[in-house]
């Protein structure tokens, strides 16, 4: 069976930020959400981060209700919503998807077949085996549920992290498969299982060549590719690599504006 993906697809609805400009190629800047609140959803859909924010429900602090209010809120203000799973479990697709995501963001994905079972999860019939039920998609989206249900398969981002020693065996194997759109490189996560330790100097060989490797992948069969950057220093160098990046992380932001500030008042 064939899975269409977004890369094809040249549609321009203006409500999907993030998908337009990766279609249009300019590298945007999203960034993490980690806190339970849909005014911080709100807050940091306003700094200017560009096209996307990624709702981390595998290490944030995100119930199922806090992911349904961050997606609305952030979609509200013209950024989409991605939401990051705990796992690739067909209830977490669905409930993200329904929640109105503009895509996922999928953990841990070490195999071609996982990538499959992710792909089927996330399309409706008769492509995949996503059911139908919810109405909030739709409003994220900014358009009517017929529309949605026609074009949602080709639209929603389905974007898989590679962040293990098995994920970089089989990188060439995932990225060809149908319907993924998107991998992105975890790399703390691909420090441990690469070096065993974080984090990662940057210039380990084992380091770099897993990171080429992802990346070459990615570009051989035409799938966009993107990284965790720390901060605005970092992110510069890798959007010369990348197609997106995502910086850093809400909780992140809060504590490192807290300790400079506060080193600074005592000093």
């Amino acid at each position: 069976m064939l899975y269409a993906s977004v890369t094809k697809d040249l549609s321009r609805n203006p409500q999907l930020r993030l998908l337009n400009a990766l279609q249009a190629n300019t590298k945007p800047i999203m960034t993490f959400l980690g806190l339970p609140s849909f005014r911080t959803a709100q807050v940091v859909a306003q700094t200017g981060v560009d096209k996307g924010i990624i709702i981390d429900c595998e290490h944030g602090h995100i119930s199922d209700d806090s992911m349904h209010s961050s997606t609305a809120a952030i979609a509200a203000m013209g950024v989409s919503p991605l939401v990051r799973l705990r796992m690739t479990h067909s209830d977490l697709v669905k409930r993200a998807l329904d929640a109105g995501a503009h895509g996922i963001v999928v953990p841990q994905i070490n195999t071609a077949d996982e990538a499959r079972a992710v792909v089927q999860y996330s399309k409706f019939p008769p492509e995949g085996l996503r059911g139908q039920g919810s109405a909030f998609p739709a409003i994220t989206h900014g358009i009517d549920l017929p529309t949605y249900l026609k074009t949602a398969n080709k639209t929603l981002i389905t974007c898989l992290q590679i962040e293990s020693m098995a994920g970089v065996k089989n990188v060439d194997a995932i990225c060809a498969v149908p319907g993924v759109d998107m991998v992105f490189i975890g790399p703390n996560d691909l420090a441990l299982s690469v070096l065993g330790y974080v984090p990662a100097k940057g210039d380990e060989p084992e380091f770099v060549n897993a990171i080429e490797k992802i990346v070459a992948a990615a570009r051989k069969h035409g799938k966009w590719v993107g990284r965790l950057s720390n901060d605005g220093v970092s992110c510069k160098e890798h959007l010369k690599d990348f197609d997106t990046v995502a910086m850093s992380y809400d909780i992140r932001a809060i504590q490192n504006w807290y300790q400079t500030e506060l080193e600074i008042g005592r000093s």
